[in-house]
């Protein structure tokens, strides 16, 4: 992938995927200190695994979270290593 098209893919994902990655992971921390301190809280439990009140997403969350990551690292890698050119 050329580093014009991957600096466009990854300034595009990267947005996009904070919020769910961030959603993910806040949501995992409180419902571990929440069961740890004995007090379930289930709608954080239900964040967590991408059902969000009338929107279930909790099939495809999970794959969705995993892809994203993976192509915001491949398009950073892209962006970090320079491309060498011929005859240099």
């Amino acid at each position: 992938m050329p580093a014009l098209k991957s600096r466009a893919v990854h300034r595009w994902l990267v947005p996009l995927a904070a919020a769910p990655l961030l959603l993910t992971v806040i949501t995992g921390v409180g419902f571990s200190l929440s069961e740890e301190w004995g007090v379930k809280q289930k709608w954080l439990l239900q964040l967590h695994i991408g059902h969000f009140g009338p929107l279930n997403l909790s099939s495809v969350y999970p794959t969705l979270l995993g892809v994203m990551t993976v192509v915001i690292i491949v398009s950073g890698v892209q962006l970090y290593w320079p491309v060498r050119r011929r005859g240099m």
